[in-house]
């Protein structure tokens, strides 16, 4: 279903949106809100809840993709009222309310925890507003949701692993997973699709859920597993994201370690250490499919259209079924395809990844045209 799900997101995104909604609670929503589902024009208040602003690429890609898309929908005549929790999951609800307040037409939520934002959609659509889910899937009676298909990104990171360490991925080799956060039903599919593929291939001597994806966080653990395992004893490391991998490094390297290291999002930080051989690689997501996607889902709802030309997948939370759904495909960025992804994508120039001390192994690699 994954993979299938990724062909249509892949397609999706040139088609223009119908008719749908999604079934049982979140049919509830479309039944309840048939006044504030009557056509409306290009006039529409988009509200947008990211939430952290620790990771690059809330404030970097995700937000600025999002209002860009919304005008282009609209005509520039669509606002988006925006806030960022800063990984608090209370201040998030206070921010929901404060949109419903304020009476925005559809809601997209990048929720800080699934589960505890469950109450705040359900006030939302209580009050005739239509929630998407983006990038993570909340709880609650959500009208549609957008993402990366999650167990592919754990499987695309397991697998490179595995690639990294050659002849040195067997049974007894020993590495280290540091996974997401509990908060993120994300990080616990990252986790699975990685297991999937390193399970009996090697040995994971120390394993931790990091707290609210805190690299300083991500830096104690390593710094406690190279303490416990040896660091002779250990031969790479599974990083969630990239943020994290690069305070592992950080541990790695005062303990005089240099092994593979896994993470996601390509940041530009990510990026410039797999130049520099210091990272192996990351997750690339395309951050524009995904945000215009969310932007087009949110367009259509507030004006009381509906989803069934964009969103052929459906997806099921443990509060509600038969979501419309698209999925985003991945890829695992390496030095060797630095060009074909972020570049070609103009999410980085190769002047913003090659400065300064960047330079030297930039040319190395051939990034310098």
């Amino acid at each position: 279903m994954r993979r299938a799900a990724v062909a249509v997101a892949a397609g999706a995104m040139a088609v223009s949106l119908a008719a749908c909604g999604s079934a049982k609670e979140s049919k509830g929503n479309d039944d309840s809100s048939s006044a504030s589902s009557a056509k409306k024009g290009d006039d529409i208040t988009v509200g947008l809840l990211l939430p952290e602003n620790k990771t690059a690429r809330y404030e970097k890609f995700d937000r600025p993709m999002i209002e860009k898309k919304v005008a282009e929908l609209t005509n520039g005549k669509g606002k988006v009222e925006y806030n960022n929790a800063r990984q608090d999951a209370n201040l998030q609800a206070q921010q929901v309310d404060t949109m419903i307040t304020n009476k925005v037409d559809v809601l997209i939520i990048d929720a800080v925890d699934a589960k505890a934002i469950q109450n705040s959609v359900k006030k939302a659509v209580d009050q005739g507003i239509k929630v998407v889910a983006y990038d993570r899937l909340a709880e609650g009676p959500i009208s549609a949701y957008t993402s990366f298909d999650n167990v592919e990104v754990g499987k695309t990171q397991g697998e490179a692993l595995l690639k990294a360490l050659g002849d040195k991925a067997t049974k007894s080799s020993k590495i280290v997973m540091i996974n997401g956060s509990v908060t993120d039903p994300n990080a616990k599919q990252f986790k699975d699709g990685a297991h999937s593929v390193l399970d009996g291939k090697v040995t994971i001597a120390k394993e931790y859920d990091t707290k609210e994806w805190a690299p300083d966080n991500a830096n104690s653990e390593m710094e406690a597993a190279i303490s416990a395992v040896g660091k002779k004893n250990i031969v790479g490391v599974y990083s969630a994201n990239d943020s994290m991998a690069g305070a592992i490094i950080t541990a790695n390297k005062a303990a005089g370690l240099n092994i593979p290291v896994t993470g996601q999002d390509a940041e530009l930080a990510g990026v410039q250490r797999i130049v520099t051989g210091d990272q192996y690689m990351s997750v690339y997501k395309s951050y524009p499919q995904e945000a215009a996607t969310a932007a087009q889902m949110a367009v259509a709802l507030a004006k009381g259209e509906s989803l069934d030309s964009i969103a052929k997948d459906k997806i099921s939370s443990a509060s509600a079924k038969d979501i419309p759904s698209v999925l985003v495909p991945v890829v695992s960025l390496t030095k060797d395809n630095i060009k074909d992804t972020v570049v070609k994508d103009g999410i980085y120039t190769i002047d913003e990844i090659c400065s300064g001390k960047y330079k030297a192994a930039c040319d190395k690699l051939g990034l310098n045209k």
